[in-house]
């Protein structure tokens, strides 16, 4: 099971990937298509229906490597069991949030589909096709805060925690590659 987890957190990751790879050849292409009288129709609408794609799809991997944002004042400033229950009750509420958002976004996407929605752009395209993606990346999100809360609850540690820079030198790494210190 924790391998199919990581697969699909990872394959997540890979996906959101293609969409920012997707939306720079949309960008680019209308762009330097200009010169050459290139066009593509509703190309804003592709880049920013791809551009949510990406937003969603990466959350999950950007999860759980620890690389999302996360405010921790309240959750380093206590220790022990404390610490744990309070690691707890902010991965209960942030599962419980990001499930009922992952329920109205498949709701929402599933009308689109029943109803036959149509975008309203240049090129008519069904909304529940575009909407796939950010009501996947909920979908997967949640999945990683229960796997999260179902890891913490049996005691280990948060799989997102990194261990704080040992040295002065570790830390400005961290820093210059991006990480948090």
């Amino acid at each position: 099971m924790r391998i199919a987890l990581d697969r699909l957190y990872l394959w997540s990751g890979y996906a959101a990937g293609f969409f920012m790879v997707a939306i720079f050849a949309i960008m680019m292409v209308m762009s330097l298509g200009r010169e050459f009288d290139i066009n593509i129709p509703a190309g804003d609408d592709f880049a920013s229906w791809c551009m949510a794609a990406m937003a969603f799809l990466g959350l999950a991997h950007t999860f759980k490597k620890g690389e999302m944002i996360r405010v921790g004042l309240v959750v380093e400033k206590v220790t022990g069991k404390k610490r744990w229950a309070v690691e707890v009750l902010a991965l209960g509420i942030s599962t419980v949030f990001t499930l009922y958002f992952a329920w109205f976004a498949c709701r929402m996407t599933y009308d689109s589909f029943r109803f036959h929605d149509m975008s309203t752009g240049v090129i008519s395209v069904p909304l529940w096709i575009p909407q796939l993606g950010y009501a996947a990346g909920l979908v997967i999100l949640s999945i990683a805060l229960l796997d999260e809360i179902v890891h913490v609850l049996r005691g280990n540690k948060p799989s997102y925690e990194k261990e704080p820079p040992t040295t002065p030198d570790e830390f400005v790494e961290r820093v210059a590659s991006g990480g948090a210190g």
